[in-house]
């Protein structure tokens, strides 16, 4: 839905103006009691430094009161097997002078930077997270921990080296973590070549070690479960996803539940 002319770099805009669309029509009580996108993250392209500013305010503005930041997807590897994401354009965008100067923009308006990269480039995340104390930093897909191409096979050693990183990162108060999104990316089993569907115990058990490190380093105060549909429907019912979390939670207080399934989420994204 980005717009189909105009400046390349206003072009994004249209995405929000179509979220907000349906938002509104939602709010007006069309679709029943069901509400959605209370916050809407876009798109702008931070590279573009200082530039960027005005696109920053074209996107409050379509947002209708809903707009709450930015998503940025700089997941880039060597290997030609991982798929490097089409804003990934090298290894270390985040670490580009002209990426921080359009974070700085970002951050003077009080919108937030969802970053959406791979395991072996969290130290990125964890230097501008440092250099940017300010700067409200959601990490998403659980820090994007990668179990196929070269990685294949060495799920101990790639576990370490995201065990570590994220340990690192959780002593930046700024950042918080998104917990899903890895029935790609991990490749924990092949959903594929399964005769049936993964159950949600299953799931449970191979993400478990992932998301009760995020939750014991940064604390159920800042981390949230995410759904990525539509794109883990490719592996995954929405019922099982949602009860996979509840497995993962079970052992949690009543108010870290609160967090994770809703308080930080309505926190960081400043949700009514």
């Amino acid at each position: 839905m980005y717009r189909a002319d105009g400046p390349e770099e206003l072009r994004p805009v249209g995405e929000t103006e179509f979220v907000a669309g349906i938002a509104a029509r939602s709010a007006s009580g069309l679709y029943g009691q069901m509400r959605v996108a209370a916050g809407i993250v876009g798109f702008a392209d931070l590279t573009l430094g200082d530039r960027v500013e005005p696109v920053l305010e074209a996107l409050i503005r379509a947002g209708g009161g809903r707009f709450r930041g930015v998503r940025y997807s700089t997941g880039w590897d060597a290997s030609v097997a991982i798929g490097n994401s089409r804003t990934g354009t090298g290894p270390h965008v985040l670490r580009q002078p002209n990426f921080r100067e359009g974070l700085a923009r970002l951050t003077a308006l009080g919108l937030s930077l969802d970053a959406w990269l791979y395991h072996p480039q969290l130290d990125d995340v964890i230097d501008l997270a440092r250099a940017f104390p300010n700067a409200r930093i959601i990490i998403c897909h659980v820090g994007g921990p990668l179990g196929y191409g070269p990685y294949a096979g060495k799920r101990d050693e790639m576990f370490a080296t995201w065990h570590t990183k994220m340990t690192q990162l959780a002593t930046c108060p700024n950042v918080v973590v998104k917990l899903g999104g890895m029935i790609n990316r991990l490749a924990a089993y092949d959903y594929r070549a399964l005769a049936a569907p993964v159950s949600s115990t299953e799931l449970a058990g191979y993400w478990r070690p992932y998301m009760e490190t995020c939750i014991e380093r940064f604390g159920p105060d800042r981390c949230m479960f995410e759904s990525n549909f539509p794109v883990e429907k490719m592996g995954i019912s929405w019922a099982v996803l949602w009860n996979t979390f509840k497995r993962i939670a079970a052992g949690a207080s009543a108010e870290e539940k609160l967090d994770l399934f809703s308080g930080t989420a309505r926190r960081v994204y400043r949700l009514h």
